[in-house]
């Protein structure tokens, strides 16, 4: 049967101290100092088995482990091509001032524009006022006949009905020309269709010989300049 050395010593400690193995102090110390170096040459034959199989295991954890680290780590690091590099650098500032330069040229050609957009719109506006100033000038130098003609029969004096009615029927004579002369046409006669868009009726009033929803009346005579109308005709028609 095999015993442990720490049973052994637990055994012959109680037998050492109740005096069962010897009966002589010194053979007692004796065996009990034999006991402890036993012990402790046993204790270090467990150490030293312990270092071998620890020494033993390293390597292989040590594989392992180097196994194990991530590729990153044991990769080698990159060298840099710094000619590469400062061709780059070179290319992207190359690029940066020739977008700096179309940006420029396309700056001065918008600014360019809106000053002949600016310049195109005071022109237009002036030709506008210029025109409207030219059509009123042509309409008063057409009617100043006329007007000159009314202030030579308001000046004869003792006058006849007769000759006053020959001067009004020349004066709209005149007037007549005049409007012709600006493109002006009247419009509105007994008998013609009623239009809203050129004739303002008035009333409706039951006539003779005209057909129903008809002109029956001019009260007033419309004017138009081509197809715009100018004044419409004030008329009644007929039911």
């Amino acid at each position: 049967m095999w015993i442990t050395l720490p049973a052994l010593w637990a055994i012959c400690s109680d037998r050492f101290l109740t005096g069962k193995i010897c009966r002589n102090r010194e053979t007692h110390i004796t065996f009990g100092k034999g006991l402890l170096i036993l012990f402790k040459k046993k204790t270090e034959d467990n150490a030293a088995v312990e270092t071998k199989t620890a020494s033993a295991q390293a390597p292989e954890e040590a594989a392992k482990a180097e196994e194990t680290k991530p590729a990153e780590e044991t990769k080698a690091p990159e060298t840099v091509d710094v000619g590469a590099l400062q061709k780059a650098l070179s290319a992207a500032q190359a690029e940066t001032e020739k977008v700096k330069a179309e940006l420029a040229q396309l700056t001065d050609i918008r600014l360019r524009l809106a000053a002949e957009y600016d310049n195109f719109r005071k022109r237009s506006q002036r030709e506008k006022d210029a025109i409207y100033t030219d059509a009123t000038a042509a309409g008063v130098m057409a009617l100043l006949p006329v007007i000159d003609n009314i202030e030579r029969a308001l000046a004869v004096e003792n006058a006849s009905a007769e000759d006053m009615r020959k001067g009004v029927e020349m004066i709209g004579t005149q007037a007549a020309q005049a409007f012709e002369k600006l493109g002006v046409a009247a419009f509105g006669a007994v008998g013609d269709a009623f239009n809203p868009n050129m004739h303002h009726c008035v009333a409706t009033v039951a006539a003779e010989g005209v057909e129903s929803g008809a002109i029956a009346l001019v009260l007033q005579k419309g004017y138009k300049l081509g197809d715009k109308v100018i004044r419409p005709a004030m008329v009644q028609v007929a039911e």
